[in-house]
């Protein structure tokens, strides 16, 4: 029999239980519990509640009894990332900070391409240790799920090495690694052919490899003029789905034209979104697609955020990601990004917080964390606070001082 650990108290336990999943949240309505505890047993929550009503009530195997302050939230889950690539892109970075265009970069060597070349002289064991060193970077954030995506391989060959080292990365690293497969990135420069036939290889090639290896159940796609377009994408979408894979898509990025392909797929969800204007939010509202907000895009590129405030008045359900990659988000700081976001939409805490935590685990198709329940996984980042405010208010400054992963205290700051 496994034995039970209540850990305890907290001044406050926000739960995120009884928030609906889509449409705008107000701070009334988080469930808040004072001086509470969590009884954890193996991997999950067993029972929450007041810390001495608990201690009391069960005989427990251990105590791990808090002194001072403490807020407890859910661990946080990053439904989009690239933390998985070679080299660095820190001069597509001053070059666009200098005034250069998008093209201009490109021209002269860098952008996505770039990242492809540096990522395809990588190992495979280089890239599963810089991608296990960037996951447990995050981890210490309060990052306890994190989707990481292929896309700088761009060949079937290369795909597969990008796919196995984050498989074999999820191993080692302590959150949870959820693999996309976006070898629809763009059409990479060296194949000798149009986008549908590379997409068509792709989907022959790749798509059974990606099954019998189990190296991810997710595909995804850059829907954009400068990548694919709907017609291009079709047959690879149709072919995704008769092999159930789940889709998402990045879409509306810079032109609007991927929220509706997201949509008609039935995408789990449509990331970036910067560039949707009514319309596309309207279809994303009528829909089950979770929006995706990537401020670390608009941060990094210096753009429009995505309108996240007029996506939740219209009814949709919005998470909040990273997008940490190379280029165009290389900060990879969920908390402080998701607190500007807040900041320039105006999106009350409870919004922000359901946007890292369950908001998020929906777009990545999982139902067992991202709230703190019973049943539930018990990853939860812990903050030295009396005031759950002070976590967006600091705007990522506030750290965790401890983060449980399923159940095992897997960061401490004081150790």
């Amino acid at each position: 029999m496994e034995k039970s650990t209540l850990i305890g108290p907290f001044k406050q336990i926000i739960t995120m239980t009884g928030i609906p999943l889509k449409g705008a949240v107000k701070d009334s309505e988080l469930h808040i519990i004072s001086d509470g505890g969590i009884i954890i047993t193996g991997s999950t929550i067993t029972k929450i509640g007041d810390f001495e009503l608990l201690k009391e009530s069960d005989k427990i195997a251990e105590t791990i009894t808090l002194k001072g302050n403490h807020v407890c939230v859910p661990g946080f889950i990053d439904a989009h990332t690239h933390i998985c690539f070679g080299g660095s892109r820190a001069k597509d970075y001053a070059m666009r900070n200098a005034g250069k265009s998008y093209l201009e970069i490109a021209h002269a060597g860098g952008g996505i391409w770039d990242t492809v070349m540096q990522t395809r002289k990588s190992t495979q064991e280089e890239l599963t240790k810089s991608t296990i060193k960037l996951a447990n970077r995050h981890l210490k954030n309060g990052t306890t799920t994190i989707e990481v995506k292929s896309g700088y391989g761009l060949s079937v060959d290369e795909e597969l090495k990008m796919l196995r080292a984050i498989k074999e990365a999820n191993i080692t690293a302590m959150p949870d690694l959820i693999p996309t497969c976006l070898a629809a990135h763009m059409l990479p420069k060296d194949f000798q052919g149009t986008e549908t036939a590379y997409l068509s290889e792709i989907a022959d090639h790749l798509f059974p490899m990606l099954k019998s290896e189990k190296l991810a159940n997710r595909i995804d796609a850059f829907i954009e003029e400068s990548a694919f377009s709907a017609e291009d994408i079709k047959d690879y979408f149709n072919t995704a789905r008769a092999l159930k894979f789940d889709i998402t898509v990045h879409a509306d990025q810079f032109t609007p034209a991927g929220s509706k392909v997201a949509v008609n797929y039935k995408a789990l969800s449509a990331d970036h979104l910067e560039a949707s204007t009514e319309n596309e939010i309207e279809i994303i509202a009528n829909s089950d697609t979770i929006a995706v907000a990537l401020p670390g895009a608009s941060i990094g590129l210096g753009c429009d955020f995505t309108p996240a405030r007029k996506i939740l008045d219209a009814g949709a359900a919005l998470a909040i990601a990273s997008d940490h990659n190379p280029g165009s988000a290389p900060m990879g700081d969920l908390l402080t990004q998701a607190s500007i976001l807040g900041t320039f939409q105006k999106l009350t805490n409870a919004e922000v917080l359901s946007g890292i935590t369950f908001r998020a685990a929906a777009a990545l198709n999982l139902s067992d964390r991202g709230k703190l329940e019973e049943g539930l996984l018990a990853d939860f980042a812990v903050f030295h606070s009396d005031n759950y405010q002070d976590i967006l208010y600091n705007q990522g400054n506030l750290k965790p001082c401890m983060v449980w992963k399923d159940g095992n205290l897997v960061y401490d700051k004081h150790n």
